[in-house]
């Protein structure tokens, strides 16, 4: 059955795509890309893609708000929405900003709504790839409109497969993880992009990935996708993820057996 919604905010994210980012993929000048902060760049199409997104979920609903990655760059009390009353929705104009600025992919454009402080829906688009995921709290996860499910396997230690941004997690964290991923049967390092990682679960690329950064705009609507699909996503202490909350660290696996398993390698020692 058609879902309105769904249908809605995936067509403003394949419209963003097309008029505004992909157009300037490997087409920015040195003056089309910004440091908004150390280590951090914003382009163009990032700015340019945030106006033409929130203009168009606030026509779609005229009393949200809309807390995009930009708009809180320029006024960080955005963020106090994310545990408010009513439609919030959050945006990722272009995740995989260092990506797109080097002319390299992946790259996706993402959006997530709130309700009442809850996720209720998200959308995850990578244009290059064509791909268009989408779900709705109790009502599953769709890739390219067909319903998904992640795999209900639990493949031993040695063969799973799946990401660790080692790099970012503190010292003694970074060291047992290293070493636990030596057990792991393909530990990969990251593709710049959390939208990718997330269609990833989804596709059966990996059974798992964990963050140490998490801002809402990357991860409300890929958990959301994930969780909908049968798998988990959660803080290592094993709390429940949500966009408000700003803990660092976040695993997330295709489902509870192997979130055990990968947690138990990489953060246990």
């Amino acid at each position: 059955m058609a879902d309105p919604l769904l249908d809605d905010v995936g067509e403003l994210l394949r419209e963003a795509a097309a008029k505004v980012v992909v157009p300037l993929f490997r087409r920015l000048d040195a003056a089309d890309i910004a440091e908004k902060a150390p280590g951090e760049v914003v382009t163009v199409a990032d700015r340019r893609a945030e106006e033409l997104i929130s203009a168009g979920l606030r026509r779609l609903r005229p009393s949200s708000m809309v807390v995009g990655e930009e708009a809180v760059a320029d006024d960080p009390g955005l963020l106090r929405h994310l545990r408010g009353a009513g439609d919030v929705w959050l945006v990722d104009p272009v995740d995989g900003t260092s990506n797109f600025a080097a002319g390299r992919r992946p790259f996706a454009l993402m959006v997530a709504l709130l309700t009442d402080g809850e996720q209720v829906a998200s959308w995850v688009y990578d244009p290059l790839a064509g791909i268009l995921a989408t779900a709705r709290a109790g009502e599953g996860t769709y890739l390219d409109g067909k319903p998904v499910r992640t795999t209900d396997a639990v493949p031993p230690v040695g063969a799973l497969r799946g990401t660790a941004m080692t790099r970012f997690l503190p010292p003694d964290a970074r060291r047992t993880a290293e070493a636990g991923g030596r057990r792991i049967g393909e530990l990969l390092p990251g593709q710049h992009c959390a939208g990718r990682e997330y269609l990833d679960l989804l596709t059966g690329d990996q059974q798992f990935v964990l963050f140490w950064r998490t801002l809402p705009w990357d991860h409300a609507p890929g958990t959301l996708l994930v969780r909908q699909a049968g798998g988990v996503a959660r803080r290592f202490d094993g709390a429940e993820y949500h966009p408000a909350d700003d803990d660092r660290g976040l695993l997330v696996a295709v489902n509870e057996e192997v979130w055990t398993e990968v947690r138990a390698a990489l953060l246990d020692g």
